[in-house]
């Protein structure tokens, strides 16, 4: 190890990010995240074909049917919350492994629930590990991933969504020939099963080592990427969080031939990786002793504290954005999860069999594969207003028209029902990918996680609620076209919003 002030030298986040792009490095740790994600949709999905098999099974109504996605729901919603916090304690790696154990386990465990209520603890605790993985999957692939590949990356991800709910749908049809809704259920084993390619297949992210003072593990990583991608790459130095703004110290680290011989218990040698430059040093604190960090209050206060920090601050910067990107968030979601939680069950009650309603919902989530293609080509050419507006504004449309056309038919679908049905599904995959994009986009910077983070929050505290409102009230009281009419109103209430309040981002550099 040497010291270097050298501005020739760059730091760890620099070299991460310009490390080039290797399908056997960065590539298989996409893959590795992406089937994680996967999962995550077909456990998401299982709610709606598990609705009305349990209605049957324990004889529930409507509004008691509602709590199985209401449960799940808002154990995702805590778990989002509690496990970022986690995720900073213990590593991306750690985190991403218990959460994937978490809800497998649980999954897993609801299809031997004695009674109703023990289902619902155990789809809430599913939800808990659930809501974990998703962010802290993304997170992880995204620090694996060079700077310039990093958008298309994290777009591709959503792919991985409308693969595992399909794959939920096309299963769960097929397995019911021989069970009923618990092996289904027993399918969820396999994502446990994940964490062994976690294991051997992902190291810890080198920035995320550095910014907790765990320097010598950080190189070792480091210079196992460096040396898979080919990169030319000797000699690095780690940036420490200083006092102030202008007090910035480098901790010096050593080059490839320094580091290759040591020692590290647990340095995976298949993959490539690449964290932000800004999470490099978060968690350490300033001073000179990089290794002395002894917060001044527990980690909980510290999370709550800076989480209503965060909210005041979105608000402060600008009430407007904030009120757009939480109204698109919560219209454009719960109109897609209105659909998936909700769609077996409206079709078992027009007369389907369960496997036949099933495969419905599965063609609906399946085409949402090309939906996530098309808004990758047409978002850049059109504009993210206009496309995530029509596409949105459509959808909600289309959801209406199903509606109509599924109540005029018989247990037999009609060509218009299964028409607007497939329609929807390939039109709000335009429209969620542009969503997460264009909001991310809006903030500045220091705002950009905390400004999506909150607004997306918003989102699953409403797909949480929802399902009862919809199951218990709505629904029954007002029927199926009424209820989506009014929910579909609420996406052309944030299309307005959006259109008069905020700016287009398309082009504009990151501020």
């Amino acid at each position: 190890m040497h010291t270097t002030t050298s501005a020739s030298v760059p730091t760890a986040s620099e070299v991460i990010a310009h490390l080039p792009w290797k399908w056997r490095t960065q590539g298989a740790i996409f893959i590795i995240g992406g089937l994680g994600f996967m999962f995550d949709a077909w456990d998401v999905a299982l709610n709606g074909f598990l609705i009305p098999l349990l209605s049957d099974y324990w004889d529930l109504s409507v509004g008691q049917a509602a709590w199985i996605a209401t449960a799940n729901l808002i154990g995702m919603a805590l778990g989002a919350f509690i496990w970022g916090g986690i995720a900073d304690v213990i590593g991306r790696k750690k985190a991403f492994t218990l959460t994937l154990l978490v809800f497998s386990i649980f999954t897993v465990a609801g299809a031997f629930s004695p009674a109703y209520g023990w289902f619902i603890l155990f789809r809430f605790l599913a939800g808990f590990g659930l809501g974990g993985c998703i962010p802290v999957d993304y997170a992880l692939v995204g620090e694996f991933t060079p700077s310039r590949h990093r958008g298309r990356v994290l777009t591709a991800m959503d792919g991985w969504w409308p693969i595992g709910a399909s794959l939920c749908a096309f299963v769960s049809a097929y397995l019911l020939d021989f069970g009923d809704w618990r092996l289904i259920m027993l399918v969820m084993i396999v994502p446990a099963l994940l964490t062994v390619a976690v294991r051997f297949g992902i190291p810890e992210s080198p920035l995320y080592l550095a910014s907790v003072g765990r320097y010598a593990e950080a190189d070792a990583v480091i210079a196992r990427l460096v040396e898979r991608t080919g990169a030319d790459v000797r000699e690095w130095t780690h940036e420490r969080p200083a006092a102030s703004a202008s007090k910035t110290a480098e901790v010096p680290v050593a080059g490839i031939a320094e580091v290759v011989g040591a020692e590290i218990a647990e340095v995976p040698g298949m993959e490539t990786s690449e964290v932000p430059a800004a999470e490099a040093s978060a968690a350490d604190s300033a001073g000179a002793d990089v290794k002395c960090t002894a917060p001044a209050e527990p980690k909980v206060s510290r999370q709550l504290r800076a989480a209503s920090g965060q909210l005041v601050q979105l608000w402060q910067h600008s009430a407007k954005t904030t009120l757009v990107s939480w109204s698109l968030f919560v219209s454009v979601l719960l109109v897609y999860y209105a659909a998936l939680t909700w769609l077996p069950g409206i079709l078992k009650k027009q007369g389907m069999a369960d496997q036949a309603a099933f495969l419905v919902t599965g063609s609906m989530t399946a085409v949402g594969i090309l939906g996530v293609i098309a808004s990758a080509l047409i978002v850049e050419r059109f504009g993210r207003k206009v496309v995530l507006g029509t596409s949105s504004i459509i959808a909600a449309v289309l959801l209406v028209g199903a509606a109509v056309f599924i109540e005029a038919s018989a247990a037999d679908l009609t060509f218009a029902a299964k028409a607007t049905i497939i329609g929807f599904g390939f039109v709000v995959q335009i429209a969620i990918p542009t969503l997460y994009t264009y909001v991310s986009e809006l903030y500045p910077t220091r705002l950009r996680g905390s400004g999506f983070g909150w607004a997306s929050a918003a989102s699953r505290l409403a797909t949480g609620i929802a399902p009862i409102v919809f199951g218990a009230f709505m629904w029954p009281v007002l029927g199926l076209t009424v209820t989506f009419v009014l929910t579909g109103a609420l996406v052309i209430v944030a299309v307005v919003l959006m259109g008069l309040l905020a700016r287009e981002t398309t082009g504009e550099e990151l501020s």
